[in-house]
């Protein structure tokens, strides 16, 4: 008989969405429960589908989360999934590691959580069915600068041994370095699975006999987490083949939109490319509710009145979300620019003659790039570290997005400044 199990990691449960609260604040209750609802339709998809185990690989919450009401709900779900005869494997990973909750929280009994010392357990199975072990170590502090995998039981024989570990694997943009170790190192040390956590995109690969899987996290928390998220169903056969699938349990997916502007020479048929973009995006996001960060490009005359009148079409594009349906806008960006894209086509006059004394003393100055760069840096000392990341995986990419913000922020003046040589 086949053994199934459902692969979750990196809940970051009660986390908040940080960016839609602050853009949209009437939605902010309705999304800020998103991973919650995302940890109830993985319970929900363990009963309906009568797997045998849950397993999850670090990260149920992060680190400073201390409520009881989010360990209450926790231990409210698992129970469900108690009384129903499944058991739950936990991993700590590093943003759970020292966390209260964890070390305190009475969980049902067929919840089992991995000590800092490598365990393998072996799961309860009917006579004459193949045994399954499951092999998992939890993070002892917020870092981990060196492979675990050493440290792990050797497989059990004649058994499905599927390993739960919380690793970067060989890194990924956005993501510190935790426990590396490489596929194929995972893929020779004989076990069936490893069911990974702590990179938020999904991956696959197999690596000799073992499917080596990151789920990616069940709710996406911000753009850069885009696309439409869930965990893995994975069942293995009699004949100890394995089959997976992908299965959708987020509340909200975030998405990049982008407006094509050019060849809009009036509001309106702007305005309907902006609605057809949000209509084409909401029918092609399988999740209930989409959160657009919305830009709008290309060579347009309306370019600069884009930038002055920012404003009105972010209230146009809110607007357009909401005749489209559970669709919210996060926030609007402007790449347009006037067609030719030469200072010559923004015409003479005193505005041009400023638009290119503007891109050749100060935009293009290294005195310029360098204050912007020091200014940048002590921004990023005063971040979490966290958010770093975000800003550039190097300080090429760093010096490329100031660059960018430095020129839009240029182009914003200058639309405000023509405010009175192109009136509405």
């Amino acid at each position: 008989m086949s053994f199934r199990f459902v692969h979750a990691a990196d809940l970051h449960l009660d986390s908040p969405l940080r960016s839609l609260a602050l853009r949209a604040p009437q939605v902010a209750d309705l999304i800020g429960t998103a991973t919650r609802q995302a940890l109830v339709a993985i319970v929900d998809l363990c009963l309906a589908e009568r797997v045998d185990a849950l397993l999850i690989a670090g990260d149920l919450y992060d680190g400073d989360q201390t409520s009881m009401k989010t360990a209450r709900f926790l231990a409210d779900q698992l129970g469900r999934l108690h009384a129903a005869g499944i058991v739950v494997h936990i991993i700590r990973g590093n943003h759970d590691a020292l966390s209260r909750i964890t070390r305190e929280l009475v969980l049902p009994p067929g919840v089992h959580v991995y000590g800092e010392r490598a365990q393998a357990v072996a799961l309860a199975r009917p006579d004459g069915h193949v045994p399954v072990v499951v092999h998992g170590i939890s993070f002892a502090r917020p870092q981990a600068p060196d492979s675990l995998l050493p440290q792990y039981p050797a497989p059990t024989a004649g058994a499905i041994n599927i390993g739960l570990m919380h690793s970067s694997l060989g890194g990924a943009p956005g993501h510190d370095v935790y426990a590396p170790v490489s596929a194929a190192e995972l893929g020779g040390s004989g076990h069936d699975y490893w069911a990974l956590g702590h990179i938020h995109k999904p991956a696959r690969h197999v690596a000799g006999r073992a499917h080596v899987v990151m789920p990616g996290n069940p709710q996406g928390r911000d753009v850069g987490e885009s696309g439409v998220r869930g965990v893995v169903l994975a069942t293995v056969g009699a004949d100890g083949r394995i089959a997976l699938q992908d299965r959708r349990t987020s509340l909200a997916e975030f998405a990049r939109v982008t407006v094509e502007a050019t060849g809009a020479d009036d509001w309106a048929a702007l305005v309907a490319r902006l609605r057809a973009a949000l209509e084409r995006a909401r029918a092609a996001a399988p999740s209930p509710h989409l959160v657009a960060r919305v830009r709008i490009a290309g060579a347009t005359p309306l370019a600069w009145q884009i930038r002055r009148d920012h404003d009105l079409l972010t209230a146009e594009a809110e607007q357009a979300a909401a005749d489209t349906g559970q669709v919210w806008v996060e926030k609007l960006e402007i790449a347009c620019t006037l067609p030719g894209a030469s200072d010559a086509a923004a015409g003479a006059g005193p505005l041009a003659d400023l638009r290119a004394l503007i891109g050749t003393e100060v935009l293009d100055s290294p005195g310029f790039a360098a204050d912007l760069g020091a200014a940048a840096d002590e921004l990023l000392r005063a971040l979490p570290p966290v958010l770093r990341p975000r800003f550039g995986a190097d300080a090429a990419a760093l010096a490329a997005l100031l660059a960018d913000l430095a020129r839009e922020g240029s182009d914003d003046v200058l639309a405000r400044l023509d405010d009175a040589q192109d009136p509405q």
